[in-house]
């Protein structure tokens, strides 16, 4: 983990003490840590706002209870992000409804949103080799994460561990 302007060390600690699940499957800390990066080069790449996109991928799988079906974890992961607004981090009116809307349907398949919203739901998804899948471009949203060399970087990175401590 590489704390930022918008992510903090002591933020993402506290994430990671509080994220009931733990931190062993696929959706812990690891998780987030690859997503950041994949964030962090979308934002760069497409224009998305970075400090909607490093706050989503900390905070889009925190509010998971299980490593299955979990169909709500995303609009808890919204409901935690307002609440967590104004103490760990500070966004503007339209940014906190991007990362708000980010989160809530991240887990929809759905790939039609405001620029930053589909830099969000690339970043997590490009991540979806740790679980042991290829990913489709079609289930992409920008034209960046659709490029077979950004899908095979993120693919390589996607299975292994990450030194998210």
């Amino acid at each position: 983990f590489k704390p930022s302007q918008n992510i903090s060390r002591a933020f993402f600690d506290y994430l990671v003490d509080n994220h009931a699940l733990g931190h062993d499957g696929f959706h812990g800390m690891d998780h987030w840590v690859r997503v950041l990066e994949n964030a962090r080069e979308l934002a760069t790449a497409t224009g998305a706002n970075l400090r909607v996109v490093e706050l989503f991928a900390v905070l889009h799988d925190s509010q998971r209870e299980n490593e299955d079906y979990d169909p709500d974890h995303g609009r808890r992961a919204a409901t935690y992000a307002q609440s967590l607004h104004g103490h760990w981090f500070e966004l503007s009116a339209r940014e906190l409804e991007l990362l708000i809307k980010a989160c809530y349907y991240h887990a929809d398949g759905l790939t039609k949103a405001e620029p930053t919203v589909q830099a969000c739901w690339d970043a997590d998804r490009l991540d979806i080799g740790r679980v042991g899948l290829r990913l489709d471009p079609r289930f992409l949203c920008t034209a960046y994460a659709q490029r077979p060399q950004v899908i095979l970087a993120a693919y390589r990175r996607s299975t292994k561990r990450s030194a998210a401590m």
